[in-house]
């Protein structure tokens, strides 16, 4: 982002995870409580991508084993005779996607209380962050009234 930006810039979608990484505007004068919020984003948004880009990569890897195992108990290759890549019907592809979520579910949950957790942090900071901001503002006009 340019020096003079006061905003937090989204970038394009992660190639592993999908995620958009954002990065944070560091105000000149941020204090103790706006960089611990800022901070606790930044680690939640790592930990996100840590996460999704393990997932994915998984998720492909084996859905790529699973396609390879069914074409090859169908005696079927890869790709067909015109060099197309062989596919697998939404039935067959509902047991891959039906077991790999049972085999991850004690993952994602885990996951999500995670999730739960730091977003709960970060939006009681942004509560405290807000409120001493308005506060500021009330003494800021109280003073030149």
């Amino acid at each position: 982002p340019p020096a003079h930006s006061r905003n937090d810039w989204i970038g394009p979608p992660d190639k592993h995870s999908n995620l958009r990484p954002v990065i944070f505007y560091v105000p000149p004068e941020e204090s103790a409580l706006e960089r611990r919020l800022r901070q606790a984003r930044q680690e939640s948004q790592a930990c996100d991508q840590r996460f999704w880009a393990g997932h994915n990569r998984a998720f492909s890897q084996e859905k790529e084993e699973f396609i390879f195992s069914r074409l090859k108990a169908k005696g079927l290759e890869m790709r067909d005779e015109t060099g197309q890549k062989a596919t697998l019907n939404a039935e067959e592809m509902a047991d891959f996607y039906k077991d790999f979520l049972s085999k991850n579910f004690r993952k994602h949950m885990q996951y999500n209380r995670d999730w739960y957790k730091r977003n709960f942090t970060i939006t009681f900071l942004m509560g405290q962050v807000a409120l001493v901001r308005a506060l500021r503002w009330l003494r800021w006009k109280k003073k030149n009234v």
